[in-house]
């Protein structure tokens, strides 16, 4: 699994040094952990003893998520084998990193849903990779925080309980920021090969329990407020 502190930031790996010189970052370079960094260790409710196995498997989350986001290529993974890697939601059929590509992305993949459209708060398919990375960093300027409340089991099959929270400080589709936090809990499944790169992805979360916290802000008068807190093309100091 990832160590932690190696590559430029104290919870991430893989984000600089010579392993990653040809890196094709999506926002033109490495993102800048500095702030949700802050966030994490303010909110965080555990602190796991440096070189233990919550530890270990909470930087592996962190980084695997900072290459989803953020890594243009997945031939540029290094948690991951990008040719056999899949992921599912709620007991959903398993996808590939092509399919997932096809979705709009990550945010876009958590955020699937069986609902009609009239009822979709957040309607994964009216969004692409791009609007679903301006929605979320415009609600949360500091960024969307990740802790391992518990590790159950791993390696090689890591099962473990996370918590994701932010605070909304900024408006969501169209409704106007609180100011309180957001959060939700799941469950995750990661499954490492010979070589511990992560070969299979289930998540276990209600998508309610994210989107509910969203919807609390009075409705906004115009969408013209909204687009106009959303102008920010690099959308670094996001995950």
């Amino acid at each position: 699994m990832a160590s932690s502190g190696s590559g430029g930031d104290k919870y991430r790996s893989f984000l600089t040094g010579e392993g990653e010189k040809n890196t094709k970052w999506r926002f033109g370079g490495p993102p800048n952990y500095d702030v949700v960094n802050k966030l994490f260790e303010e909110g965080r409710t555990k602190i796991w003893p440096p070189g233990s196995l919550e530890e270990k498997v909470q930087n592996l989350v962190k980084t695997w998520e900072m290459e989803m986001f953020h890594k243009a290529s997945p031939d540029d993974f290094k948690t991951v084998d990008p040719k056999k890697l899949t992921l599912s939601l709620n007991g959903r059929k398993a996808q590939s990193l092509a399919d997932v590509g096809k979705l709009g992305g990550g945010y876009n993949f958590f955020l699937q849903t069986a609902l009609p459209e009239n009822l979709r708060f957040y309607n994964p398919e009216d969004e692409n990779l791009n609007s679903a990375l301006v929605a979320f960093t415009t609600t949360f300027p500091r960024g969307f925080a990740v802790e391992v409340l518990q590790v159950f089991a791993g390696p090689p099959v890591i099962a473990y309980k996370f918590r994701h929270w932010g605070y909304m400080e900024g408006p969501f589709k169209g409704h106007a920021p609180t100011g309180e936090i957001v959060e939700f809990f799941g469950i995750g499944i990661m499954e490492l090969d010979e070589n511990e790169k992560i070969v299979k992805v289930e998540f276990y979360f209600d998508r309610g329990e994210l989107l509910g916290g969203l919807m609390r802000g009075a409705i906004l008068g115009s969408s013209g407020e909204e687009a106009s807190a959303t102008s920010c093309p690099f959308m670094r100091n996001t995950g």
